[in-house]
Formats: structure tokens, sequence, C-alpha cells
């Protein structure tokens, strides 16, 4: 699928034709379609007869055999615990799932998985010669898994199209970077995501600034019901100031293992990424900024505003960066709530703990 906001990029990618380079790195927020034109650049790649529009024809053995899941030279390389989700960057904007009640999948692309592929592709192509790795996201590689990679993208099976797919290209080796050609997105122009946003249903303009602006992370969110959510968020929020942060802690870790906020996939890294966002805004207007997460609670984050100042507002804020880089794995829930409220209260509010 390429969406609206794509569609230039999509024609430069077709006018290359036997110019597509190797390997190529698309980086950009999560949140765009990256994914998808990704695999959308794969089909047409192994398509015998691509539309005169350069998508993938749909009709011949190649299409037939990639939309069933089955093409012996479309190899996908994303973490395990992504392999069900679809898109990662879908997964990512999305927050926690709902744990399995089996063994945790990875969220790296491991090693075994790269060797794997190592393999594969020394085998000549089965259809044709054209052979397409899409690896995304590609920051999931750890340096042994990443120098694995290197290897194939120095000295490249002949044929072999290599698409890596990144929200964090920093976290990415440089010599990576440097094997592939960068193509970078931004977020849409006003006037083609206003036109998108209006055919969508429940993807209203609060949800869309929450995401920075990300029309697909949008969309994803209202179809989890997260304007409910959000709006407790904000709620709970507002009260605090007179409220208890501790008890504050308590009813949120209830709250996140509710039915409500489990079948939206509401977890404790969105919950903080949410805290940041605010915190963001809260700092942005000290600054004499704009409010870019929440603008419909600018009467809300105005009068905090002059409970803080602006070293203590940033303060709070690289606090829950910490406390961000461990969401992922909390040892107590509880207590990492009762953290970061205790934190926000102290340095946002007045409050002490």
């Amino acid at each position: 699928m390429i969406y609206p906001w794509l569609q230039d990029t999509w024609q430069r990618l077709c006018e290359l034709g036997q110019r597509l380079p190797h390997a190529l790195l698309f980086v950009g927020p999560a949140g765009l379609g990256k994914r998808e034109l990704a695999e959308t650049l794969a089909a047409r790649l192994l398509c015998s007869a691509p539309g005169s529009d350069g998508h993938a024809c749909g009709r011949c053995t190649a299409c037939q055999l990639r939309l069933s899941g089955n093409h012996p030279d479309l190899f996908t390389v994303v973490p395990a615990a992504d392999a069900d989700v679809g898109d990662s960057e879908d997964a990512k904007e999305g927050g926690e799932r709902e744990p399995d009640a089996g063994k945790k999948k990875s969220s790296q692309i491991v090693i075994e998985q790269i060797r794997d592929l190592q393999q594969s592709v020394a085998v000549t192509g089965h259809q044709s010669s054209r052979r397409v790795v899409v690896v995304d996201p590609a920051e999931a590689m750890n340096p042994f898994t990443a120098n694995a990679l290197l290897k194939l993208l120095e000295e490249p099976p002949e044929g072999c199209v290599f698409v890596l797919v990144s929200s964090a290209p920093r976290r990415l080796l440089p010599t990576i970077r440097s094997r592939c050609q960068q193509w970078s997105f931004a977020r849409p122009p006003a006037d083609a995501l206003a036109q998108w946003m209006r055919a969508q249903d429940g993807a209203d303009d609060d949800l869309l600034a929450l995401t920075g602006g990300m029309p697909l992370a949008a969309q994803r969110l209202a179809g989890r019901g997260t304007a409910t959510l959000r709006a407790r968020f904000v709620r709970d929020l507002a009260q605090l100031p007179a409220g208890d942060p501790l008890k504050l802690a308590g009813q949120w870790d209830a709250w996140l293992k509710s039915k409500e906020a489990l079948a939206a996939g509401f977890g404790i890294v969105q919950l903080v990424d949410w805290m940041q966002r605010w915190v963001t805004d809260l700092a942005s207007l000290r600054l004499g900024g704009r409010i870019r997460f929440f603008p419909g609670e600018e009467g809300t984050l105005s009068a905090l505003a002059p409970r803080s100042t602006v070293a203590s507002v940033l303060g709070c804020y690289n606090e829950l960066a910490s406390i961000r880089r461990v969401a992922q794995h909390p040892l107590n829930a509880r207590l990492m709530l009762e953290d970061m409220l205790l934190r926000y209260a102290r340095a946002v509010t007045g409050s002490r703990p």
C-alpha cells in the first residue's frame, strides 16, 4: 500500500529501475508507512509484470506466491515479538501488547536469523535471479547481529536487494548506514494529512497530535479505543496537584491490568511515553513555545505551568527518559509508577513526596 504522502517517493523509486542500489535504508518517525512502502517495493521487484503505476500485478506466479506468504525469494527479518503484529513501527507506537501465556518473545533480531538469511540468499533465486530482504526495525540488532548483516551488505549476493527500515538510524552501525542508500521520511504535508484524516473513522485531531502528527499511528490508536484512555490520563494529571501521587500510582497500576487497557494493548511503556509528551508540552509552555502533543489541554497545562520552573520541568523530562529506558522490563511496575509520579509531583506541581 502506498499512502498519499508517499506517492512522490514511490515514483522516484520506480524511476530508478535497474539503477536501484543493492541496499536501501528507509528512515523516519514511526507511523508513516515505511514498512508498507518496503513491502510494496519488494512486491514490485519480484513481480513478473509490474503495471504502469509501478505496482506488482497481483496475478503472476510470483505475486500469487507472495500473497500466500510462500514466496521463496522474499525474506522478512523482524523480531519474534513483532512477527504476528505486522508493521514493527506500528507495534512501537501502539505500546505494549498483552503478554503471551508462554515464554516472552524476543524484541531483538537475533544472530541466528541473520545466519539463516546468509544461507538462504546464497542460493540462486527460485523464481528469478532477484531476491529481496526486508529488515524491520533495523535498529533491533545488537552489534554481533549487525556485523553479521554487514558482511552481506559488503558482499551482496547477485540480484539481492536489501531494504532496511528504521525509526532510530543513529542506533545502527555507521558502517551499515554507509552501505545503504538512505531515504528519509518526514511528517506528511498538512493538506495531504488533513484530507486523509477526514476519511478515517475515529482518528481525531487529539490522537493525531498525541502521535506527533503520525497518521497511521493515530489511525491505529483510534481503532484501539485510545481516546478513552487518553481522556482518563489527562483527567488524572489535572487532578494530581490536589491529590496523592502514591494513591494515583496504585490506581494506574490497577488501570494497566484492567480489561480496557489490555484490550487496547495499553501498557506501562505507552504510559511513560505519554508522561514524557505531557512534560514536553509543559516545558514548551514555560519556554514560550507551542503545545504539540496535547493542544486540547492548553487550559490545564497553562494552569500547571506557573507551579514549575524551566529547570524543574526539563529535569523531570530527563528523569522520565531514564525511567523509559527500563519501562519495558520493570522489576516492579507499581514502584516504577510511584517513582514516576513522585518525581512529576515534586518537579512540576510543586508537591513534595
